[in-house]
């Protein structure tokens, strides 16, 4: 039970939750837009996403990541290391359109995570802010990449996903937001901070029913995507509404992230027996 427990641990700690939640959302992409995922950009993010998460878990600071004294982290730091040399290979077999896009995201994670701003050490501490950068990140990766990796067009039902999955991503980060209130320095004016718990419980909300309701405005809208956009809505506003200040351990970074997952799941269920 404990070996389980520390490969559990491990499995947390070096993003890979995360990442597959990542993974997830990109296939869930393929559904809601009808269009084919590219195989070595879905392995890309994976890998990606791991070794981006853990850079900037770990320390930002080049030295700092380099010169790793604790042994766990000089596991995870080596286990970053196999995943960047994967997410290379599949990133040889990308299109030109895919790793413009990719630069733009880069260049927004580099502000998020590196010191750019006076002030303030990045954009991390901006409060508020970081959230929408962190949602705008993910929607763009798992919306934008996909289409632009099987040379497709940027057409207005692929900007309607785009807007749902920014809506949908900060939705999920209030969970993240009320659990670091006991650690966030007073300055950072995070959105709990500025406006109390249940008034960013209801801002939650808000965003999760106006995901739903933006499927609407899309041209081509199946009956199994409403179904699984409208139960993965009610999944969103029941944990948001089950979110307390003083959560367990695994609340927010186990099961809020594994929502993704399960929309992935529940969409494969959907549409084979639609």
């Amino acid at each position: 039970m404990k070996r389980l427990r520390l490969v559990f641990a491990f499995y947390l700690d070096a993003s890979i939750h995360v990442a597959l939640a990542v993974f997830a959302l990109v296939f869930c992409t393929g559904y809601t837009l009808h269009i084919l995922i590219d195989g070595h950009l879905a392995y890309f993010l994976l890998f990606g996403s791991i070794s981006c998460y853990n850079f900037v878990k770990y320390g930002v600071e080049a030295e700092k990541y380099i010169r790793v004294a604790n042994r766990y982290h000089k596991n995870i730091q080596f286990f970053s290391l196999i995943c960047v040399a994967l997410s290379m290979y599949h990133a040889f077999f990308l299109p030109v359109t895919t790793w413009l896009g990719i630069g733009v995201l880069v260049l927004l994670t580099g502000l998020y995570a590196l010191p750019v701003m006076p002030g303030a050490k990045n954009l991390r501490n901006w409060g508020g802010f970081k959230i929408f950068l962190v949602a705008l990140v993910w929607a763009g990766t798992t919306v934008v990449l996909p289409v632009l990796a099987i040379r497709g067009e940027l057409s207005w039902d692929v900007w309607i996903e785009t807007l749902q999955r920014f809506l949908l991503v900060l939705a999920l980060l209030v969970p993240f937001e009320i659990r670091d209130l006991r650690y966030d320095r007073p300055e950072l004016r995070t959105l709990p901070q500025r406006f109390g718990v249940a008034n960013t419980k209801i801002f939650g909300t808000l965003l999760t029913v106006a995901f739903f309701f933006l499927t609407f405005l899309k041209d081509i809208v199946p009956l199994q995507e409403l179904a699984g956009k409208g139960l993965l809505s009610l999944v969103v506003c029941a944990v948001i509404f089950m979110t307390k200040r003083n959560q367990s351990k695994y609340f927010a970074s186990f099961w809020v992230e594994s929502i993704p997952l399960f929309w992935w799941g529940m969409l494969l269920v959907i549409y084979k027996w639609a």
